[in-house]
């Protein structure tokens, strides 16, 4: 699964006739060749014929798992199944073992790769889908760090393959209503949420859910006004997600979170000391996260106020102590002082969380690499 090579197909050999026994050596059958159906083998990348002497159960399983990965419905598919299935029970486990250890060191592709190999061998798998919009969630979440737009698209359709789910699968459920939440669309977090409650299969979730869902409704988070501001600023309309966002807080000027897209608009047009001031009636009004001190940090450092800043981000850090956007936004602020050690030491404790941050990255390339 390291990488892709072309596919072959062979004859069943000699060698592979009749009743395989299991891999783990304990020498019961599990499976039975068929010898009219070819073999499909992996070769390695660059080559282009087999030796035979160097055929492995490895080869063999790698083209066997991408063909039904790449054509699930081709007729030998269902064969090739019991096989990888024989030979390799616990395959489920293993391959979501890989994915996830990919997905976080910032492998996404070799990550996405290994779970679309799990969904030709397990077609609409609950798990397998779930998996897989998280991973996605989590790319499109890096991007957004490294200034790229455009990911969540991708993580927003596969939580909708999630809830199209039948029966439905309560934890894609609710982790779907997770992710709604933290884009700010209250209105498809609400629906998440008002389906996960009566079909909940975990007590502490449903507690969350339920509170959740309180918040929503009591702070009208659900108003198409609120869902309009924030996709015009995210969408890079900010002026016109300033008007949404003013028209809402008219309605409703004790929500905390419409004080809090208001300060992100006017930070996005670089409206430093208006933004510090809608950050902070913000955590006034109880929107005291590690999201909104971190937003007012960057106001405060981009309107010279370096040592408040640095008080921000030391809270938000308390709250959160393994979000990189503010470990990074420490890192640059150390540079703003002149504290180019300190700095180094922020930018390298990010890419121990996220090996693939690129924003780390480039920072260090640009001179601190060698502190």
């Amino acid at each position: 699964m390291n990488s892709r090579g072309p596919i072959v197909f062979l004859p069943v050999p000699e060698s592979l006739s009749g009743r395989l026994e299991s891999l783990s050596g304990k020498g019961e059958a599990v499976f039975t060749f068929d010898p009219a159906i070819p073999i499909p083998v992996e070769l390695a990348p660059g080559m282009t014929e087999l030796d035979l002497e160097e055929l492995s159960w490895e080869m063999i399983l790698s083209g066997m798992i991408r063909v039904v990965a790449d054509s699930p419905d081709d007729v030998y598919a269902p064969y090739y199944r019991r096989f990888v299935f024989g030979v390799k029970p616990d395959i489920l486990n293993e391959l979501t073992e890989a994915a996830i250890l990919k997905a976080r060191n910032g492998d996404f592709d070799m990550a996405l790769e290994i779970l679309s190999a799990l969904e030709g061998l397990f077609p609409r798998s609950p798990v397998v889908l779930l998996n897989r919009a998280l991973v996605l969630e989590e790319q499109s979440e890096a991007w957004e760090r490294a200034g790229l737009e455009g990911g969540y698209e991708s993580a927003r359709e596969a939580y909708e393959e999630v809830l199209d789910l039948d029966p439905p699968f309560p934890n894609g459920i609710f982790n779907a209503g997770f992710f709604f939440m933290k884009r700010r669309d209250f209105d498809q977090a609400r629906t998440c949420f008002s389906t996960y409650i009566p079909v909940a299969d975990d007590p502490e979730k449903q507690e969350q859910a339920e509170a959740l869902l309180r918040e929503i409704e009591s702070q009208c988070l659900d108003d198409v006004l609120f869902r309009e501001a924030y996709d015009a600023i995210h969408q890079g309309e900010a002026q016109t997600g300033l008007l949404r966002i003013r028209d809402f807080l008219e309605r409703h000027p004790e929500v905390w979170n419409g004080w809090f897209i208001l300060g992100w608009g006017l930070r996005k047009l670089g409206r430093w000391e208006d933004g510090v001031a809608a950050f902070r009636r913000t955590i006034e009004l109880g929107g005291d996260t590690s999201d909104t001190r971190n937003e007012l940090a960057i106001c405060l450092m981009e309107s010279g106020s370096l040592a408040a800043a640095r008080r921000e981000l030391e809270m938000a850090l308390r709250e959160d102590p393994e979000n990189i956007k503010i470990i990074s936004n420490l890192g640059v602020l150390a540079l703003k002082n002149g504290d180019d050690d300190e700095a180094a030491g922020f930018f390298r404790t990010v890419l121990e969380l996220e090996p693939a941050d690129p924003l780390a990255q480039e920072y260090l390339a640009n001179g601190l690499a060698d502190i």
